[in-house]
């Protein structure tokens, strides 16, 4: 088993999850978060003033999927999350260890 995390543009989040409704995953998390990466933080103009504003809105999904399933997993993500420009998605496939039901 592996956990596939998957950060998204806000907008195609809801794509991203529909395109995974018919691979066979275990459990799923989706939260609203906040980072940059290659793009970096932007300078915006308020008033008078500058401030940087350091972090975009971004959506994590979280996913733990079989081994098996993995690839079908990160290319689904991949095709859809995918516009061309900087910042579509960044995935991270990370090993388990293991379900511990509570």
């Amino acid at each position: 088993m592996k956990e596939v995390i998957a950060i998204v543009k806000p907008f195609v989040a809801e794509k991203v999850l529909a395109a995974l409704e018919s691979v066979p995953i275990d459990a799923c998390a989706v939260r609203e978060v906040q980072g940059f990466g290659r793009q970096k933080s932007y300078l915006d103009r308020y008033g008078d003033s500058d401030y940087s504003q350091a972090f975009l809105p971004k959506v994590e999904i979280q996913l733990w999927v079989d081994d098996d399933h993995v690839d079908d997993v990160v290319e689904r993500i991949t095709a859809t999350a995918r516009t061309g420009r900087i910042g579509d998605c960044k995935i991270f496939v990370l090993p388990t260890m293991g379900t511990h039901g509570v």
